[in-house]
């Protein structure tokens, strides 16, 4: 994915985004020219630095589902903040460095699934060998001696009896007719005991949870605690208990760390929330000092995390707000410079509704024929359905507030509220088709066209 050209990353993402072109380019290019310096000498490739873009246009448009598609094309580490959401030091709030630290954590994620999918198979034959374990030979509950305080400390468990060869031989035999139930999971319903690692309490730091055994670096030993759970159950908790014990966690922390310094996305939303003019008090007397704060993040710079440092130089910044009241001149100049590439995305029009409704591969109208399939009804639209859908979204945005795309989620909650209320139990199947009739007859008043003329004198 990594060598898609931009006319092909355009390609991939009009599958899920209608219209917007413009934005769609830019990203592109952006995501090209990060696999062309990629292929530079060492020399110029870290003189390159990428070319941050800024998005501006109205809100349900797009801009969030361009971001994020984009990562997900390449699979690279990405991370959705809120500007309003951070604060100038001294103010109470979250610090400007959560952004790294909470895109390293995603990476972190991201690169330990992949590693993960690696050892699955392996995991989950050592999983159902300690099931098949525990239900041929499981532990017998007996009086025990005294336990030395220092074995609790150190996790050390009593040994258990040494069995004879016959018994040993018998016990065997066992196991293999229970890894054969396993395999074809007869007994997945059947209940077993296990022991499972108990999570180590957490505390909250600036907004942050942090894991108490983490902060003792691993000193504690870990804490169990028995479960009666199912078969199928027993298997997903002891595969990922596998799971983490064959991972290379050194190898997961140092791939992460460079795949968030090379290919991390960094998507900053309602950036013209912290855009104004200087003002001598008030409650937005930090939002200058907000955007001096993330400065230093955009331009480049390192941040400590738990993980080690990271540096944000060659990270690519998307920001975005519609600038309805504040203007892109508002922001501070240093700032501006470091988004050089903009964008502007246009206001949907009847035409995007309507193929918004039925062009992308997750369209609303595929989400509900989904949903409403599984009480056997037989959704389908027609055509002149559309069309009606199209213009109410539009004469709601128009009279009231412009949601974009967002305003078609609530005409379809209103058009569908009868059906999926009373859909379910043991109806049988029904086909139901929905016309442009059905929709006017269902749709709230909101959405209706205002008479002009009661406000005329």
């Amino acid at each position: 994915m990594a060598q898609l050209t931009p006319r092909e990353i355009v390609r991939e993402l009009d599958r899920y985004i209608v219209g917007q072109d413009g934005a769609k380019r830019a990203v592109a290019v952006a995501l090209r020219n990060r696999y062309r310096r990629a292929k530079l000498p060492d020399s110029i490739r870290d003189e390159i630095n990428p070319k941050n873009i800024l998005m501006i246009g109205p809100t349900g448009v797009g801009k969030t589902e361009i971001a994020r598609r984009l990562a997900k094309l390449v699979e690279a580490p990405f991370v959705k903040v809120e500007a309003t959401k951070f604060t100038e030091v001294g103010y109470v709030g979250r610090d400007v460095d959560s952004i790294v630290r909470d895109l390293i954590e995603a990476s972190i994620r991201m690169v330990k699934e992949q590693h993960g999918s690696r050892v699955r198979l392996r995991a989950q034959v050592l999983a159902e060998e300690r099931i098949a374990e525990l239900l041929t030979n499981p532990p017998v509950k007996r009086q025990q001696k005294p336990v030395n305080p220092i074995d609790i400390l150190l996790g050390n468990k009593p040994k258990e009896p040494e069995v004879s060869p016959e018994e040993s031989q018998r016990l065997q035999l066992r196991r293999e007719d229970v890894r054969l139930k396993l395999l074809k999971r007869e007994i997945e319903d059947q209940e077993i005991e296990i022991e499972v690692e108990e999570n180590a309490p957490s505390v909250e730091i600036q907004g942050a949870a942090v894991n108490i055994g983490d902060m003792m670096g691993g000193l504690l030993p870990k804490r169990m605690k028995t479960r009666r759970v199912s078969i199928a159950e027993a298997r997903r908790l002891l595969m990922a208990e596998e799971e983490g014990k064959l991972i290379d966690m050194d190898a997961v922390t140092q791939e992460a760390i460079s795949r968030a310094e090379q290919d991390g996305i960094v998507f900053i939303d309602e950036i013209d929330k912290i855009a104004g003019r200087n003002q001598s008090g008030g409650p937005d007397v930090s939002r200058e000092g907000v955007q001096r704060d993330i400065l230093p993040i955009v331009e480049g710079s390192t941040v400590n995390t738990k993980y080690g440092p990271v540096r944000t130089d060659y990270m690519l910044f998307i920001a975005a707000g519609a600038f309805h009241v504040a203007k892109v001149t508002d922001l501070i100049p240093e700032l501006q410079g470091r988004f050089p590439v903009r964008v502007e995305l246009k206001s949907l029009t009847r035409e995007d509704f309507r193929n918004i409704l039925f062009q992308p591969e997750n369209s609303l109208t595929r989400q509900y024929a989904a949903l409403l399939g599984v009480d056997h009804v037989k959704l389908t639209f027609m055509d002149d359905a559309l069309d009606a859908l199209a213009e109410a979204a539009c004469v709601a945005n128009e009279n009231g507030e412009d949601i974009g795309a967002r305003r078609l989620s609530t005409l379809f909650e209103a058009l569908l509220e009868d059906i999926s209320f009373n859909a379910g139990g043991d109806m049988p199947d029904v086909d139901l088709a929905i016309n442009a009739d059905y929709v006017r007859a269902h749709l709230s008043g909101d959405a209706k066209e205002r008479d002009l003329r009661q406000f005329i004198v």
